[in-house]
């Protein structure tokens, strides 16, 4: 690591929880996904690490690349469903048994899925809130009693500017659900905030990650096609975000820098929420 990375010098030592830490990787690229590029930022604090993913081999891709990078690095990673009860425990009970602590709490795990009001399913309906709701509500849920025990923790839930705008792609379960994630944020926040718990969330705008990146280099003219329309924007700074500021977000929540911030979501979009049009996407 080099003095490029920013350091909180309270962050050294403490234990963080990271779902989705894992991404699909393109040999030799320097692109990130948000849960691995704030598992490097948060090792780099000398934070300890434990991490999970649906696919082992996808946390297992971001470990080695974080021990790459910091080769003294403390860093374990498992396969977890978000979606499964079971999974989240033995995921939450896992970092209690190697740690003894949990100080903070990243939930990064989601994934969009195209439908209308009008024509999306309920199964559809239904698992995209299962996937980028409730898995914040079920691990929030084991984690608080851990933090309000411990006196203190924080936590970051990964939202998006779909919760804020319409920009133009038909999601419309996805987007009512990261709406919802901003307000179980501030509203948990309050709750927790005289128990030393804060709880924060980070909202993306367009974001160049692996996903997009493996899109652009895809077989199929239906990935690069759509991979054109997300990074064909009108962003105001002129250029698409990437992971790193995403983990610069949640690594400065989760800091002491950020002590007394709580309930607030932090927009990281260069600008095109304020602006007009819908992103070009």
């Amino acid at each position: 690591m080099t003095s490029k990375f920013p350091i909180y010098p309270d962050l050294k030592g403490k234990v963080a929880l990271i779902t989705g830490i894992g991404q699909v990787g393109i040999p030799d690229s320097p692109t990130w996904g948000n849960g691995a590029a704030t598992a490097r930022l948060l090792a780099a604090n000398g934070v300890k690490i434990f991490g999970c993913d649906l696919k082992i081999e996808a946390a297992e891709y971001t470990k080695q690349r974080l021990l790459k990078d910091k080769p003294e690095a403390i860093c374990d990673v498992v396969a977890a469903d978000m979606t499964n009860i079971n999974d989240i425990e033995k995921f939450v009970n896992g970092a209690l048994d190697k740690h003894g602590r949990i100080h903070i709490l990243y939930n990064n795990v989601g994934m969009t899925a195209p439908g209308d009001p009008g024509t999306i399913s309920e199964e559809l309906w239904q698992k995209q809130f299962d996937l980028n709701l409730n898995s914040v509500f079920r691990c929030c849920r084991l984690v608080l009693p851990i933090m309000e025990r411990q006196g203190s923790g924080s936590i970051v839930n990964n939202a998006s500017i779909t919760a804020l705008r319409y920009i133009g792609k038909p999601q419309i379960a996805y987007a009512t659900a990261k709406a919802a994630v901003i307000q179980y944020t501030k509203a948990t926040g309050c709750m927790y905030a005289s128990k030393g718990v804060r709880m924060n969330c980070v909202v993306p705008g367009l974001m160049y990650t692996p996903l997009v990146e493996n899109m652009e280099r895809s077989d199929r003219e239906e990935d690069r096609e759509v991979a054109r329309k997300i990074t064909q924007h009108n962003v105001p700074m002129g250029r698409m975000g990437g992971s790193v500021d995403v983990a610069n977000a949640v690594v400065f929540l989760a800091s002491d820098a950020a002590k007394y911030i709580t309930s607030h979501p932090l927009v990281v979009d260069g600008g095109i929420t304020e602006s007009t049009g819908t992103g070009g996407v």
